[in-house]
């Protein structure tokens, strides 16, 4: 019965704390009944305002935390993968329980609520996909707010290929989708699998990847590079580590790799062919948005995360 059904999300963080407890107050208000919080590094202004809040469990992933366990990973995703793990088989507290970045926001649409979405799963369905959909940067000279436009892409590759290299004409072609992150999107488990943890997409079970036969219907909105200057805040450091790196593969149907990809535009053009890319591929201008909503990937969502931050978190200034 969804009444009674329970999910929650657990989400490894470094970030402000307004950037933390936005994550968390948009998804209180869309009903999570847990949220498990570990900092990546400590925030003491969202650990104090979460640690009041009787449905959010905060942890610090200190030293003394990672001498309770195994050694603390150099690299990021292992640290969240662990940590999500940990979540999961420690008593998470929910029915289903979902893995997402501080960045990403659950949006249910018109179809109900998220636990009504997981409730229409069959009885034997142990994980649920989200797909993405990458925001787009507000239009020159247009403020910047909590009301985005964001793009979709297919979810198959052969239509998304098709659609991709027609809706981005200079940069399509070298693109998954038209989106700088991923588009897997994220999963929600059902907790009590013996055995079971979470990664980064996916869900397993004694190590071997639960298999995925159900999509909800909601979104998850990736505020990803949702302005030139929060883009080039995280470029550097994703071109190196994250989501950029060197080692990580791209897509098959992709002839170059994102890390290849930027390398190359900036060999030939420096800040202003990176710049060039972004105002094409991440800028919401009318072109765009006419070529996105002809093929039905355009959408329009107003998180109003302010709002939320302050009923959820009042005391937090």
């Amino acid at each position: 019965m969804t009444d009674s059904l329970t999910w929650g999300l657990v989400s490894t963080i470094k970030a402000t704390a307004e950037a933390i407890l936005n994550f968390a107050a948009h998804h209180l208000d869309l009903g999570a009944h847990r949220l498990h919080i570990y900092l990546d590094e400590d925030c003491p202004a969202a650990r104090r305002s979460l640690a009041n809040h009787p449905r959010c469990r905060v942890i610090v992933t200190d030293a003394a935390y990672w001498s309770k366990g195994r050694k603390r990973p150099d690299a990021h995703q292992p640290r969240q993968t662990a940590n999500a793990t940990r979540a999961y088989r420690r008593q998470p507290q929910v029915d289903w329980l979902g893995h997402i970045d501080v960045d990403e926001f659950l949006w249910p649409g018109d179809h109900g609520t998220i636990a009504d979405q997981l409730a229409a799963l069959p009885a034997d369905a142990l994980t649920a996909r989200v797909r993405p959909i990458e925001a787009l940067a507000p239009p020159s000279g247009a403020p910047d707010s909590d009301s985005h436009w964001f793009k979709a892409c297919h979810h198959r590759q052969s239509p998304r290929n098709a659609q991709t290299a027609q809706i981005y004409p200079t940069f399509g072609m070298l693109l998954n989708g038209g989106f700088l992150s991923h588009v897997a999107g994220k999963v929600f488990v059902r907790t009590g699998i013996e055995g079971g943890g979470l990664r980064i997409h996916n869900a397993f079970k004694d190590g071997t990847r639960l298999p995925n036969d159900h999509d909800l219907p909601a979104h998850l909105c990736h505020l990803h590079a949702p302005s030139w200057d929060a883009w080039q805040r995280a470029y550097r450091y994703r071109l190196e580590q994250g989501s950029y790196r060197p080692d990580l593969k791209g897509a098959s149907s992709v002839p170059t790799t994102m890390n290849q990809l930027f390398c190359a535009i900036e060999a030939e053009g420096g800040a202003s062919a990176l710049r060039a890319f972004y105002d094409e591929v991440c800028t919401a201008s009318p072109q765009l948005r006419e070529r996105l909503e002809a093929h039905g990937l355009l959408h329009h969502i107003d998180l109003d995360l302010d709002a939320k931050r302050a009923r959820h978190f009042p005391d937090y200034a």
